[in-house]
């Protein structure tokens, strides 16, 4: 998949304005296991999955635990995986998945690069409020729209990477959902829904609405 090297150091340098006090500084923030475990249960991952922000192993080691082969990298050393290594600027092509939740303001980069990479599928956890964005509709959604996006139903938990899980922590206020690219993909999205753990049948749910999802962008007028 052709992807634009201007666009990709374009969104590389892109800050938000100013600086949240209360956010951790590499905006580092764990993803809850039950996030990854929901990915896997509506996506068949390959079994070569690379994790390049992969922080102190939070969704390596679902992954992990599921039976694939990660390569875990991150450009901070957290005490998990091989640190120094800087995902943007990473040149040699891979056949791994690629499965990361990245700091917010490189995440389009992150995408920009998995894709040169040629990997054959990307999947980022990202907030649901990615979608927004005039420049970013031209620069990534139009040219390279995602194969799925799975929004969950329930709020998530995250918290700072740098502190412990707040006790009684049930939810948050921002939506999250996996994105997910997949080689060769042409037309737009499909939409579907990602319910909280409840047994077996949540994941027979999710993939219906998955298969009877309508494309999220085709009903929008540009």
């Amino acid at each position: 998949m052709a992807v634009d090297r201007k666009a990709v150091s374009a969104t590389r340098t892109r800050r938000a304005g100013g600086k949240d006090p209360g956010r951790q500084a590499q905006d580092w923030y764990r993803t809850p296991e039950e996030s990854t475990r929901a990915l896997l249960r509506v996506e068949t991952l390959p079994h070569r999955v690379w994790e390049p922000a992969c922080g102190d192993g939070a969704i390596s080691r679902v992954l992990e635990a599921a039976g694939h082969d990660v390569l875990s990298t991150d450009l901070v050393d957290r005490g998990y995986g091989h640190a120094g290594r800087d995902f943007l600027m990473e040149r040699d092509s891979t056949d791994r998945a690629i499965a990361t939740n990245p700091p917010f303001s490189l995440a389009d980069s992150f995408v920009l690069r998995a894709l040169d990479l040629g990997a054959p599928v990307v999947a980022l956890f990202m907030r649901l409020a990615w979608l927004e964005g005039q420049g970013r509709a031209e620069s990534l959604w139009r040219p390279h729209p995602p194969a799925r996006v799975w929004v969950f139903s329930a709020r998530q938990t995250l918290w700072r990477g740098d502190q412990a899980r707040p006790e009684g922590a049930n939810g948050g206020a921002t939506a999250y959902a996996w994105y997910v690219w997949t080689r060769g993909h042409t037309g737009p999205p499909a939409l579907g829904w990602l319910a909280p753990e409840t047994g077996a049948s949540t994941a027979t749910r999710a993939r219906k609405l998955g298969e009877q999802a309508g494309d999220l962008f085709g009903q929008v007028s540009p």
